[in-house]
């Protein structure tokens, strides 16, 4: 099984990659238009999470949303496998930023600087961007079976000009000696990994968020910020929002927690404003929130 997962990411890299923009994408589209009507584990889960971050919406409007969320998702795809063949001066001009300077004063300055960003839009395109622009970065991945995917997808990043490191016990060592070198930082942090993440309130239910963004931020004093990277017609807009404080008092363990769930309510209200670029197939909240709602 492991060799066709392999191979079949392998073909869509390769045959998406020759086809015309509009033809790769349309298949997209497709594709995602097939996996939404036969409506199976990943897009009920999808269509949950909907619902508990726009609540109050009708069963037509629910899955017309869920139907829009999964062509954003294979549009992620469909970039990905594109994206080798992309020239520099078209990553630079299919990307809009907004309040850019909460993320580049302090790498100026020298500061280090780490963004928590959520599943949303394509943040491979956010992080090639700013390695575009004389910014390179480190991040994290979960090791995926099998291990020639995973090197494939590490080699795709560092050849974006990404420093990934493997998710274990060492790579907040690391991420913390970047930030005191004053490097940038990059984190997906809206679903916990570890199985020791932060509670919190999350669109007003119970969910767990990794810890790491605000460990590092209190370690060695570099910037929190957060980012929401959604779609444009053209390309992607990346959204900043300034500096998450490290509170005065309170141990380690409290000023983390308080942090975290800073930036809990950032994603929340970016996510509530453009829902669909938000690419979250997996389970988030943790009190058995799943009720399936049947497609209209």
């Amino acid at each position: 099984m492991h060799h066709l997962i392999y191979y079949g990411y392998s073909f869509a890299w390769k045959v998406l990659q020759i086809l015309p923009a509009k033809a790769a994408y349309g298949l997209g589209n497709i594709f995602a238009d097939c996996l939404f009507r036969r409506n199976g584990k990943q897009i009920q889960r999808l269509r949950s999470n909907y619902d508990r971050i726009k609540p109050g919406l009708d069963p037509k409007a629910l899955n017309d949303l869920t139907r829009e969320g999964m062509r954003s998702y294979l549009r992620y795809w469909c970039d990905t496998f594109r994206f080798p063949s992309w020239s520099k001066e078209s990553i630079l001009a299919t990307t809009l930023t907004e309040n850019e300077n909460f993320l580049r004063d302090p790498v100026t300055q020298g500061r280090g600087v780490i963004v928590s960003l959520p599943h949303a839009g394509n943040w491979d395109h956010a992080g090639a961007y700013f390695c575009a622009t004389g910014i390179p970065l480190t991040t994290v991945a979960e090791h995926l079976d099998p291990e020639k995917l995973f090197n494939k997808f590490l080699e795709y990043r560092q050849a974006i000009g990404m420093e990934v490191l493997d998710l274990n016990s060492r790579s907040i060592a690391v991420l913390a000696q970047r930030l005191r070198q004053g490097k940038l930082v990059a984190l997906v942090a809206d679903r916990d990994l570890t199985k020791s993440g932060v509670p919190v309130s999350f669109a007003g239910f119970p969910a767990k968020m990794p810890a790491g963004p605000a460990l590092l931020s209190i370690q060695t004093g570099a910037p929190l910020i957060t980012a929401y990277v959604k779609y444009e017609k053209t390309g992607i807009r990346i959204i900043f929002e300034g500096e998450v404080a490290i509170p005065a008092s309170g141990s380690t363990a409290e000023k983390t927690a308080e942090m975290t769930q800073i930036v809990a309510d950032r994603f929340a209200a970016q996510i509530k404003a453009s829902p669909a670029d938000w690419h979250m197939l997996q389970r988030i909240w943790v009190d058995g929130d799943y009720v399936e709602r049947d497609s209209q």
